[in-house]
């Protein structure tokens, strides 16, 4: 935040359920590789959820997809209200218009079931959703302080095996989710 490492959130995503969702890796339309190192959290609101993955602008007005544009919805299987806090979600703008654009919750968001699709959940790192929604959130959206993902990828499997473990305890306790 403001150039200040806050910490590493972890996302343990929701494959088996939504395998297109979080299959979105590789090159965009543009041909450039999509991933979301040094990209804005662009809207914060406390109460509510941190925003961005707008890897084209960078302030919520454009997203990109390896299918070419925005992609239809995959599933609303997975729940805001049954999946808890820090539940990982796109970003639409209507139905069927998914792009890169994703958003964590900070509260449990009953309202949004049916009309965002979950895709995963933040099993490390809360603490640091938490640090940049009440260190840079304003009730407008509009982020206080500068708030960059300093870089993304996957967790190599050994260095991940933990945050397995704490994904797997959280769908054997929601067996809705089959992982």
């Amino acid at each position: 935040m403001d150039g200040q490492r806050l910490g590493r959130i972890v996302i343990g995503l929701f494959g088996k359920v939504v395998p297109k969702t979080v299959g979105e890796k590789g090159k965009g339309t543009s041909g450039k590789p999509l991933h979301y190192k040094k990209t804005p959290f662009h809207r914060i609101i406390p109460g509510f959820m941190i925003q961005g993955g707008d890897i084209v602008h960078g302030d919520g007005k454009g997203g990109e997809s390896v299918y070419g544009g925005a992609f239809p919805d995959e599933s609303f299987k997975i729940k805001h209200s049954h999946a808890g806090v820090c539940v990982v979600s796109m970003v639409n703008s209507g139905p069927d218009s998914n792009g890169s654009q994703f958003f964590i919750t900070t509260v449990k968001a009953s309202w949004l079931d049916g009309e965002h699709v979950v895709f995963g959940k933040v099993i490390q790192g809360m603490d640091t959703v938490y640090a940049i929604e009440g260190g840079a959130g304003t009730y407008s959206g509009k982020p206080r302080k500068k708030v960059i993902i300093a870089d993304s990828g996957e967790v190599p499997k050994n260095k991940g095996e933990e945050d397995t473990a704490k994904l797997q305890e959280f769908a054997s306790k929601h067996r809705r989710f089959n992982l």
